[in-house]
């Protein structure tokens, strides 16, 4: 049994602190909105580029990669994509990890970044020295990380994952009898031990946004709404999860929002994937799940401060310049590329067997 005294503690109230300092890009609206966007979709062409946005962004960035046939989604199929897109230059409008994950998947091409400035509280309370320090500690376990996290840090794990895959690589190493070593969300974590029963020794971080969504609030807030399905990202608190319709991942809430037959669904994830739910199933009604409210404890307010500061003029000047670009250690990034390719290596496994499974079920 491992004690508390033998999991790291970090400053999260620093790391709030932190959030809150953060100035946020300039919202533009009107004609000087309109010249931003005809300014940057000229240089993407120019620049050979490709822009890739987080669902969590703002609408004009999420906007823009649609309409310029780049992408919107999570973090690794941002990377994905920008690998596969013929593109010479990936621009990343998200965080700093994203824009990391993305150059370790790419590191023939040039990644950049609207800013580099744009931090994730996860990476934040999970820095490498004390990180490298707990896995010596313990070197019986299996290191799993969150995608959330630095490249040196995806260096020292033997598995990165996402929130779409988490449970089911865990179940995976828990059936081979292997013990975990988790980083650094510590809902998400225990949701995923709770799911799969497996022996998971969880580093105590979290994510801000999602820290701070109120089971009383919720519940409340469910009794004005009894037509709503609640949607709940793994990383919001275990009492809030307890009363999800549906758990998953941003990509997975959006399917959800297109599968229920709900009217109104109550969101408990950053309040930047409404962009995509209205698109995927418009006529419905998006509600922010509640947050401990402007004044109270909440930092973010059900939307993360570091995204906020993407914006189109920060976009326009990336472009223009070819600045904010991304940069990482070769021998960390080839360290970093083995536990993400086993993720990937996985992924592409569970598909094939699915199709196959299909093929045996509906012969031709």
């Amino acid at each position: 049994m491992v004690s508390a005294e033998q999991i790291p503690v970090f400053d999260e109230d620093a790391i709030r602190q932190q959030a809150l300092l953060t100035p946020p890009a300039t919202h533009l609206t009107g004609a000087r909105r309109d010249a931003q966007i005809v300014r940057i979709k000229k240089l993407l062409q120019e620049r050979d580029a490709v822009l890739v946005a987080h669902y969590y962004v703002d609408d004009d960035l999420q906007m823009l990669a649609d309409e310029t046939g780049g992408c919107v989604a999570d973090s690794l199929e941002m990377a994905r994509f920008g690998h596969d897109h013929p593109a010479t230059t990936v621009v990343v409008a998200g965080v700093r990890f994203m824009g990391e994950t993305a150059k370790i998947l790419n590191p023939e091409k040039r990644v950049l970044m609207p800013t580099l400035k744009a931090e994730c509280s996860l990476d934040l309370s999970c820095p490498v020295d004390a990180f490298n320090t707990f896995c010596d500690a313990h070197p019986e376990r299996t290191v799993v990380v969150y995608a959330n996290t630095s490249a040196a840090v995806k260096a020292r794990a033997d598995w990165v994952v996402t929130s779409s895959i988490a449970t089911r690589v865990i179940q995976h190493l828990h059936e081979r009898g292997e013990k975990i070593l988790w980083a650094p969300d510590r809902f998400l974590g225990s949701y995923v031990q709770k799911v799969t029963g497996a022996d998971m020794l969880l580093w105590q971080g979290s994510c801000i946004v999602h820290d701070e969504f109120k089971a009383e609030e919720l519940k409340k807030l469910r009794a004005k709404h009894p037509q709503a399905a609640v949607l709940v990202h793994p990383e919001s608190p275990g009492d809030v999860i307890a009363q999800a319709d549906v758990v998953g991942s941003t990509t997975q809430i959006i399917q959800a929002a297109t599968e229920l037959d709900n009217p109104t669904f109550i969101v408990a994830t950053d309040k930047g994937i409404f962009y995509k739910m209205k698109q995927a199933a418009p006529g419905k009604t998006f509600i922010e799940a509640p947050t401990g409210g402007v004044g109270a404890s909440c930092g973010s307010c059900a939307h993360c401060p570091w995204m906020a500061m993407n914006g189109l003029e920060n976009l326009g000047t990336t472009l223009e310049n070819l600045d904010n670009e991304v940069h990482i250690d070769p021998d960390i990034g080839q360290q970093a590329m083995v536990s993400l390719t086993r993720m990937l290596d996985f992924a592409a496994s569970e598909n094939k067997s699915a199709i196959g499974e299909a093929n045996i079920a509906s012969p031709s």
